[in-house]
């Protein structure tokens, strides 16, 4: 078995994807204790692994960069001599990126001719794996393995905040007159995909019977493009006890996650940020897979909703049903249903 002297892992999009990763950083770190880990991702995305103990160096990518940038940056992956790179995303941009980095040793998945720019292709499996089972899975050929089943341990995703962010956390809570004595919930209506959003109007009916039959503070949370969108859901309300927060950034919103008592969010990256700072979390779903992408234990006040419809998966990012069946799976959801589980979740203290 070799020893990896500087390793670089890489899940190069999406916020949701690289918090999914953390269990696999972890791996890495308790079998190589004394190797240098960097992790490559999104200049926005990688902000979320900010103070994770288990990593020396953080990569960011700007995916504005041009061709020029993008060369200097290639060559300064190159001076950082990685002898190991994990590619967990397997996209052209990554393996190649993968591929160009030097090292000896490169994981990645086998798709297409991407296959050939890894030492190590991962061949794809016909077992049905949640999503942290896939990337861990690419350890393998490095004698990383697991015993089955997936121990809570092994699965578990973490943020790691400083005191001082969940101090600015409360203080702005504080701020925008949230009495964190009472029960406060979160809300999050919105998703990078239309298809994955419940109905505005149920989120603003939810958020006034969590108020009213909770007594319950409830907040809205969204990015900047969701603004729109949380506006108009806090003014479906009856804004009794209902706050609309401002976009915040990853690591602010991560921190404001962490001091609730239970977060409500469409399948997005917010909901598994949430998960990850500890918070009970309920995740909405309709056209993704909940048994792939929340791997969460309900025994840890976690859990995902979802309404069996005949076109379940679609994977779409539009829905294309007409008439009565268009956004059926988030129609056939109800306040109600998703109402019993915040109750039973909070009942649970």
């Amino acid at each position: 078995m070799n020893t990896f002297e500087r390793i670089l892992i890489t899940r190069l999009r999406f916020i949701g994807d690289v918090v999914l990763t953390t269990p696999v950083i972890r791996a890495v770190r308790n079998k190589f204790t004394n190797s240098y880990i960097a992790y490559l991702a999104d200049k926005n995305a990688i902000s979320l692994l900010e103070n994770n103990p288990y990593l020396d160096e953080l990569i960011p990518f700007d995916f504005s960069w041009g061709m020029k940038e993008q060369i200097k940056f290639i060559k300064e992956l190159r001076a950082k001599k990685f002898d190991l790179v994990i590619d967990l995303f397997g996209n052209p941009r990554s393996a190649i990126l993968t591929f160009l980095s030097g090292a000896r040793t490169r994981i990645g998945g086998e798709f297409g001719w991407r296959k050939y720019l890894y030492t190590h292709p991962i061949p794809k499996s016909a077992e049905r794996k949640n999503a942290i089972k896939f990337h861990l899975d690419y350890l393998k050929p490095i004698g990383i393995t697991f015993n089955e089943p997936l121990s809570e341990i092994d699965i578990k995703t973490e943020i790691f905040l400083t005191d001082e962010e969940r101090k600015w956390a409360i203080n702005y809570l504080k701020g925008k007159g949230i009495d964190l004595n009472r029960k406060t919930v979160g809300i999050h209506p919105g998703a990078t995909w239309p298809a994955k959003m419940w109905l505005k109007e149920n989120f603003a009916m939810l958020a006034d019977k969590i108020s009213s039959k909770l007594n319950a503070n409830v907040i809205i949370t969204h990015s900047k493009e969701e603004t729109e969108l949380a506006i108009e859901v806090f003014n479906l309300t009856n804004k009794r006890n209902i706050t609309l927060l401002d976009s915040l950034n990853l690591r602010e919103l991560a921190s404001v996650l962490s001091m609730l008592d239970l977060y409500i969010s469409n399948d997005c990256g917010p909901m598994h940020i949430a998960v990850a700072v500890g918070t009970k979390t309920i995740g909405i779903f309709g056209p993704g897979e909940e048994d792939i992408w929340f791997p969460y234990p309900e025994s840890k006040g976690y859990k995902a909703l979802r309404v069996d419809v005949e076109c379940h998966p679609c994977h779409l990012d539009f829905c294309n049903r007409k008439g009565d069946d268009y956004m059926k799976c988030m129609k056939l959801l109800t306040v109600d249903m998703v109402f019993n589980e915040v109750v039973r979740l909070i009942k649970r203290g």
